[in-house]
């Protein structure tokens, strides 16, 4: 049976790979990258978590990256090489990634990483969503016929899930018209905002970014979210 990351990554790789070469220059939704420049977040992001699980199963905890500046030197760097090569980048790091998750399974519930070195700590058990997050919302960044619209309705979920119990902002309560399920946001009061809209949409708004005429708001106004 396929898993929900293994459906998301067929997806993203079947859009990669039918994206002619020019267009990988083109912008993304992401602001001052490239649809290059995302792809190689991807490649990369995969590399890292493959290799802080198995550096926790070995019993040899690593970080995802060395520093926030050496991440995105390295997504800089790879991006401007050969479409080819960042694409098989890509596979190669997506297929180890998914020969390791299997490893999370023998991990102590409260394992832990960190991102970098001494900064956020991050649960092991966190990796498989956050891993989805970034293949889904990548995924859509890269304005290439993809989009929020396209998440399973199991994904929007998840991901409204996530981002509600950690969300510092601005309280509110986001109700999905398709599902029918409503998630709070922060501590809400009984004249919070209500959001109203597809689940999908709700979601993909969770992270910062523009959810176009899909939502709206009991005060007639959205909620400043951080972007993520």
């Amino acid at each position: 049976m396929t898993t929900p990351l293994e459906g998301a990554t067929t997806r993203l790789l079947a859009t990669v790979e039918g994206m002619p070469p020019a267009g990988w220059q083109s912008p993304s939704l992401c602001a001052g990258w490239t649809r290059a420049h995302v792809i190689a977040h991807l490649a990369l992001n995969a590399e890292a978590l493959d290799g802080v699980v198995r550096g926790l199963a070995g019993g040899r905890p690593v970080p995802m990256y060395v520093s926030d500046d050496a991440r995105n030197a390295d997504i800089a760097d790879l991006a401007v090489q050969p479409t080819a090569d960042v694409l098989d980048r890509l596979r190669t790091a997506a297929a180890a990634l998914d020969r390791s998750l299997p490893h999370l399974a023998t991990l102590p519930q409260d394992a832990i990483f960190e991102r970098t070195p001494g900064g956020p700590r991050v649960r092991a058990a966190g990796v498989l969503l956050m891993r989805l997050g970034e293949v889904e919302i990548h995924h859509a960044d890269l304005d290439a016929g993809y989009t929020h619209a396209h998440w399973p309705a199991e994904t929007a979920v998840a991901l409204l899930d996530r981002d509600a119990a950690r969300h510092p902002g601005e309280s509110f309560v986001a109700h999905a018209t398709d599902l029918d399920r409503e998630w709070t946001f922060g501590d809400p009061g009984d004249d919070a905002p209500v959001v109203s809209g597809p689940a999908s949409a709700l979601a993909w708004w969770a992270t910062g970014r523009d959810p176009g005429t899909l939502l709206s708001s009991s005060t007639g106004s959205l909620p400043t979210m951080e972007g993520r």
